[in-house]
């Protein structure tokens, strides 16, 4: 389940290599349990009583040994000073918590009311658990999050060579004026799946921390430019709307709303870009994506040829004439456009054998 905004920027405070994800995994390894607190201002102080006050400098050892004692350890916001200790924590009884134990469904009652990240260790349960807000994460081991990560990035890989064979496919089917609905949606269904992991893999290389960085290149790398060409793909395919072309942004939000598991439904992905469930029912780009290859060919002359053309394959069938009637263009410009478009053509009808 993906975490909330809030508690996704807290993950980094705790991630592995820093020293408060140091002291509370040496508080685990010594089979202890305890409750830590990020953030001693006055809402924290208002529903702490007892303990005694510190304000010393963080070091995990510190706090190794301070969990020793029953009561809650707080933190000053940054996690750089250890502000008091031992505290007894009184968050109302009000605040509705969905946990059982003592220690958890204090924890959870003071992030939900103070809105501060808690921290809590279970030695009975070995696992240490942040709520920050109405949500809760429990912290993976390194190992853990490193092998869930290679997993992530090799499918991730697969979608993406999935993807871009799919583009390759379709781009020979364009020029011969033989794209189907089923090749527009299946490309759609490995952007999205490439996404939502993509999105996952966001989650553990914030949670890695400095360990993470790694990831975070393999990721962009494979990512790449695959929001822009999922775009060009919207822009080609979905249904005009008032006789416009629908703003890509705005179906993209519609197939980004789309449950994890029904992102595997053709007939849902189709829904949401407009299209026919016929997928054996061919449709016309709009040349969008065709014309994008072209070099130095500026947006607004782009944007002529699709408006004067309407399809790819009326485009592709131009005279240089034609073209050069168009303003902007003249019989240069349009001699060179019409070789181009010929040689991509025969480029793209070859690399989809």
């Amino acid at each position: 389940m993906p975490v909330s905004p809030e508690l996704f920027d807290a993950l980094p405070m705790v991630a592995p290599g820093t020293a408060l994800r140091d002291g509370l995994d040496r508080v685990l390894q010594a089979r202890r349990g305890t409750l830590v607190v990020i953030g001693d201002g006055p809402g924290v102080l208002e529903i702490s009583t007892g303990g005694f006050l510190l304000d010393t400098e963080f070091t995990p050892q510190r706090l190794s040994e301070l969990a020793k004692m029953d009561g809650a350890i707080v933190l000053t916001k940054d996690a750089k000073r250890i502000a008091r200790a031992n505290v007894h924590l009184t968050p109302s009884s009000s605040v509705v918590t969905s946990e059982t134990g003592t220690r958890h469904r204090t924890a959870e009652r003071v992030a939900r009311s103070l809105g501060v990240p808690v921290i809590s260790v279970s030695h009975a349960m070995g696992v240490i658990t942040l709520f920050m807000g109405d949500d809760r994460h429990s912290l993976r081991p390194t190992a853990a999050l490193i092998d869930q990560a290679d997993q992530a990035l090799d499918t991730l890989q697969r979608f993406r060579s999935r993807f871009d064979g799919g583009l390759r496919s379709l781009n020979a089917a364009e020029v011969v004026d033989a794209a189907t609905v089923g090749q527009v949606v299946e490309i759609a269904q490995s952007a999205e799946t490439m996404l939502r992991i993509n999105n996952l893999l966001g989650e553990i290389v914030v949670e890695l921390g400095d360990r993470g960085r790694l990831v975070e290149l393999q990721r962009a790398e494979i990512v790449g430019d695959l929001v822009a060409k999922l775009s060009s793909v919207i822009e080609d395919y979905a249904p005009l709307e008032s006789g416009l072309i629908p703003r890509s942004e705005a179906i993209r939000a519609r197939l980004g709303a789309i449950a994890l598991d029904e992102v595997g439904d053709p007939l849902i992905i189709a829904a949401a870009m407009g299209l026919s469930p016929e997928f054996e029912s061919g449709v016309s780009p709009r040349g969008y994506r065709f014309l994008e290859q072209i070099p130095k060919l500026p947006r607004e002359q782009l944007e002529a040829l699709v408006e004067q053309f309407g399809t790819l394959s009326r485009l592709l069938s131009a005279e240089t004439s034609d073209i050069a009637a168009i303003p902007g263009f003249g019989e240069a410009k349009a001699r060179s456009l019409v070789a181009s478009v010929a040689r991509m053509s025969e480029r793209a009808q070859f690399s989809g054998r």
